[in-house]
């Protein structure tokens, strides 16, 4: 398998997660959305999304990180991301997808980027915009967790739910978003960042980081 990816893209990591907790061998092929790649003809033709990740697998082009993680627990079963019981498996999709659908739309790079070239705002208001995004699905979400009473992990070992969480704790530090008072989340984040296969995944430790330069 051969992973287009970006080391800071969060659906990029999602995926990187996925294939880790599941000990899926894959090859890393950079795509530098800063210098725009995923714009370029050779990109758009393997994915006319011009968007990552895009997977390579079984002589096929996967697009869309949600689905290449249905896809990918449905042709590797080993090792689920999700749960076996059916309401654990909704509760499992209700968080990540509360996360995927509801902070992915407005927060990823072609808005931040509109933001500021074509609409004229300031990184200052771009943060405090992606700050405002994020209080209000992380708020709920602690508060889920919360009422669930979870654990190092949302159930008893990592999944759907921690790959698309972890990524967006990511991004969050990074625009300086506190979320030190959610004790749920940064206990799920401690335990996740201590597993091998986030570990593995973290953008740090990808070859298109440039501290791997």
């Amino acid at each position: 398998m051969r992973l287009h990816a970006y080391y800071r893209s969060s659906t990029s990591y999602r995926v990187r997660i996925a294939l880790n907790l599941k000990g899926l061998d894959y090859e890393i092929v950079p795509v530098n959305l800063l210098e725009a790649e995923q714009r370029g003809e050779a990109f758009r033709t393997l994915n006319p999304f011009a968007g990552v990740p895009a997977l390579e697998a079984d002589g096929r082009v996967y697009a869309q990180s949600m689905a290449i993680l249905e896809w990918l627990d449905e042709r590797h079963p080993d090792r689920s991301l999700l749960p076996s019981d059916i309401e654990d498996r909704f509760v499992m999709r209700e968080l990540a997808l509360a996360i995927a659908t509801e902070l992915h739309a407005p927060l990823n790079l072609p808005v931040l980027q509109y933001l500021k070239r074509d609409l004229g705002h300031s990184q200052d208001e771009i943060d405090t915009w992606y700050r405002h995004w994020l209080a209000k699905t992380l708020v709920p979400l602690e508060a889920r967790l919360a009422a669930l009473g979870t654990g190092d992990f949302l159930f008893d070992a990592p999944g759907l739910f921690e790959c698309v969480l972890i990524p967006q704790l990511y991004n969050a530090r990074r625009f300086g978003f506190d979320y030190s008072a959610m004790p749920h989340m940064t206990r799920i984040e401690a335990a996740c960042l201590k597993h091998p296969a986030f570990v593995k995944a973290h953008p740090d430790n990808q070859p298109d980081s440039p501290g791997k330069a």
